[in-house]
């Protein structure tokens, strides 16, 4: 694939997701899309910061 197709697809992926979320933001359900949104980044900061503290005490346990 050439420079200036990976360009124009570039291109149109960002338009659609452009679309997308200026669509969902100016819908009624974007209150329920940002909760749902901050419900799974919570989510996830709490699975990596799991991850990061049982890193944390195998690295201990192998350092002491």
């Amino acid at each position: 694939m050439s420079n200036s197709s990976k360009a124009v697809v570039s291109f149109i992926v960002g338009a659609a997701v452009g679309v997308a979320v200026g669509y969902f933001l100016n819908s009624d359900k974007k209150d329920e899309l940002v909760d749902r949104m901050k419900f799974q980044a919570d989510k996830l900061k709490d699975k990596w910061r799991k991850k990061k503290d049982h890193f944390e005490d195998a690295l201990e346990n192998e350092l002491a």
